[in-house]
């Protein structure tokens, strides 16, 4: 728009009725949503030249594409391209759409089912699932190996283990002679038959190990057990020779300072025990434990998957593939959208996002 086309535009915006004006509230939203999804693909387009066809760095603007996104084309190869070329949201038609997504997923409040979030953008619910399952793609394809330094913090929590979606109560309900029984209740009957539940922690608990420092560094890693051995096993490669190590009272924790010659503070739960010397506490790594992503954490324990970590990171904007081992780790820088752009392979479908 001219500049003087826009100058009589806001002139014109003291003529309008409330009705008009919530109308064009609306409308300068669904606006200002795209055109934040594009800043993120040309910032990223603006700190890497390279032709992702030959590598070549000379280029020139080439009109917009349907999306207005900036596109280029390459003076050596004659090819067009533009920011999202070869990335894997490269093919999606509407980021701004695939941002509301994101927000959904790794926001403060509990994700909505696929079905709701469909019906609220107007797609068809497959189309939601297919974006939900990109996003666990990439986040396991972007971790990186976590450094940490300064004063480290270091817990753990504990989650249900999940069996949702599987067959294995109803193959027995159905044949109880031939069918063996599951291992457990399902956890809702111990509300629906007035069972008791479990005290304590049990192997049906998941540990997930906690770890971060006071610069912004996020590390969850799933463990396959709690034994102390584990935990040192799982810090060690983790905290430097130089670093202050905070946690509780578990003899992992006190073995690994032990063994590397650490600076150890031990605090506890109760008031009073907290904080340590004023300013050596646990406080940062067991606020990450009251994120309200249970749906999201049922999804990725039930199946064995590593993605609960970087989702974790992602919902804090800040900064696991052996599962016969169980430790492995991912962590997740800031931003939204900069994890998608980098090209990369679509491999099998994992089975969380389908059950959200």
């Amino acid at each position: 728009m001219l500049h003087y086309d826009f100058r009589r535009f806001l002139d014109a915006l003291d003529d309008l009725n409330p009705a008009q004006i919530e109308d064009a509230q609306t409308k300068i939203r669904d606006l200002r949503r795209k055109t934040e999804a594009i800043s993120e693909i040309e910032a990223r387009t603006n700190q890497g030249h390279k032709c992702p066809f030959c590598g070549g760095e000379r280029r020139q603007k080439w009109g917009r594409t349907r999306t207005k996104v900036q596109r280029y084309r390459c003076t050596d190869c004659q090819k067009t391209y533009s920011g999202r070329t070869g990335s894997a949201i490269g093919r999606i038609h509407r980021p701004d759409l695939l941002m509301v997504v994101l927000r959904d997923m790794l926001g403060s409040s509990t994700p909505q089912s696929v079905r709701k979030l469909a019906r609220q953008l107007g797609f068809n619910k497959y189309t939601v699932w297919r974006w939900r399952m990109l996003v666990f793609l990439i986040i396991g394809n972007s971790t990186s190996s976590a450094s940490f330094s300064g004063i480290i913090e270091a817990d753990e929590t504990y989650q249900r283990e999940s069996r949702k979606g599987s067959r294995e109560w109803v193959r027995h309900f159905a044949d109880p002679l031939n069918i063996p029984n599951p291992p457990r209740p399902r956890w809702e009957d111990f509300t629906t038959q007035g069972l008791k539940m479990m005290r304590g922690l049990s192997r049906w608990q998941l540990p997930i190990l906690t770890v971060t420092d006071r610069g912004g560094s996020l590390l969850f890693q799933r463990l396959p057990n709690r034994k102390s051995a584990t935990v040192e096993r799982a810090m060690r490669p983790l905290v430097p020779g130089d670093a202050v190590l905070c946690s509780d009272g578990g003899n992992g924790y006190k073995n690994l300072a032990a063994a590397r010659g650490l600076e150890h503070f031990v605090v506890g739960s109760k008031p009073g025990t907290r904080v340590a010397s004023g300013c050596y506490h646990i406080q940062n790594v067991n606020s990450l434990h009251a994120r309200p992503l249970r749906n999201l954490h049922q999804a990725v324990l039930r199946s064995g998957h590593q993605e609960l970590g970087q989702l974790y990171s992602m919902a804090g904007g800040a900064a696991d593939k052996d599962a016969a081992s169980g430790c492995d780790q991912g962590v997740i820088k800031p931003g939204l959208l900069n994890g998608m752009l980098p090209a990369s392979k679509r491999g099998d479908r994992a089975d969380p996002i389908c059950r959200l």
